[in-house]
């Protein structure tokens, strides 16, 4: 039988990976406004995810509780000592939501509701690739949110901007599958530059991490591990090849987006091997954080009960709304 931490392990990057896959493409759609300027453009981009975006954030709600009520430490020190960027990401995605509701609803004020929404998305997805460099980085044992800004590095800001482009380019594939005519074309062409970034990103970021972190350059170099670990940058790069052969035609519209969030899999999977055991790189594994045994199994039956409802509720959402975006809607 599983033990009950490796199992709420499971469960945390299950939702962080659900949480990634899905709000990712609607902050995208926000980090690629400014690429869409043609009237009804923008109409179009905000129809396209106006059914599913605060649906999407539901797996952030459910990362979060997981980690408060089962990794209290990790969750202890993240907020403590990342506070600055998770305060930034949270009131950028209020500035998003709210532009959400009053955008369709706006006339003299929709150019401003635009910038919120578009800027509201970028900043949320670069403070998220900020926390996810820190982590990948290390978090110095005596640090406090004020007391150095150890989050501002060049690794830090460039993994910000590279999960800029991870979403955009989920976004620009989402189109792709969503929409038709020009605004399809146009989506195409974005995202075969994107995936293009987004594989060389990939490349910088783990080059980056085996040079300067010898405990991941152990995991990955040491015996015979690079042959066991090998299919997870070969899969990247074929996922990358079939994403862009299906961008150049209309055979398979919905896979670059599926290549996509294979893509985004299989970097969480190579961060999980990298780090794992550690939740807090050479400070907490995860046994050493978690709750006590009577907590994980008071959180157990809440578990079990909700995360398949929420997958429930969220494969019917998508299976009611799937198909192209058509233009003739207005809002909600």
């Amino acid at each position: 039988m599983m033990d009950l931490p490796l199992f709420y392990f499971l469960v945390l990057g299950f939702a962080i990976f659900m949480y990634v896959s899905l709000d990712g493409f609607d902050l995208g759609i926000g980090i690629l406004y400014p690429w869409f300027d043609k009237p009804g453009e923008r109409d179009h981009l905000m129809q396209s995810i106006s059914h599913v975006w605060d649906g999407n954030e539901t797996w952030m709600v459910m990362g979060g509780a997981l980690l408060y009520g089962v990794f209290p430490a990790v969750y202890g020190t993240l907020l403590s000592t990342l506070y600055i960027p998770l305060m930034l990401m949270l009131f950028a995605l209020i500035f998003r939501g709210v532009a959400f509701e009053y955008r369709f609803k706006s006339d003299r004020s929709r150019a401003y509701w635009d910038l919120s929404f578009s800027a509201g998305s970028a900043i949320a997805a670069f403070c998220q690739g900020l926390i996810l460099g820190t982590v990948v980085q290390g978090i110095p044992a005596d640090s406090s949110a004020f007391s150095s800004l150890h989050w501002i590095t060049p690794f830090t800001v460039f993994t910000g901007f590279a999960v800029m482009a991870g979403y955009a380019m989920l976004a620009a594939c989402y189109l792709f599958m969503k929409s038709r005519h020009d605004i399809q074309a146009h989506a195409a062409n974005i995202a075969k530059t994107l995936l293009i970034t987004v594989l060389i990103a990939m490349v910088v970021v783990s080059v980056w991490t085996v040079l300067t972190q010898p405990y991941i350059y152990q995991r990955w170099f040491s015996g015979m591990n690079f042959v066991y670990l090998a299919p997870l940058p070969l899969l990247c790069l074929v996922a990358g090849v079939i994403s862009w052969k299906d961008l150049h035609s209309h055979r398979h519209e919905s896979r670059p987006f599926w290549c996509g969030i294979l893509l985004f899999l299989l970097g969480l999977a190579g961060l999980v091997i990298s780090i794992f055991p550690y939740m807090i790189p050479q400070q907490l594994t995860l046994w050493q954080a978690v709750s006590p045994h009577s907590s994980l199994m008071f959180i157990l039956p809440g578990v079990c009960i909700f995360i398949p409802i929420i997958c429930l509720y969220t494969l019917w959402g998508y299976r009611i709304f799937s198909g192209k975006v058509e233009d003739y809607q207005e809002g909600y």
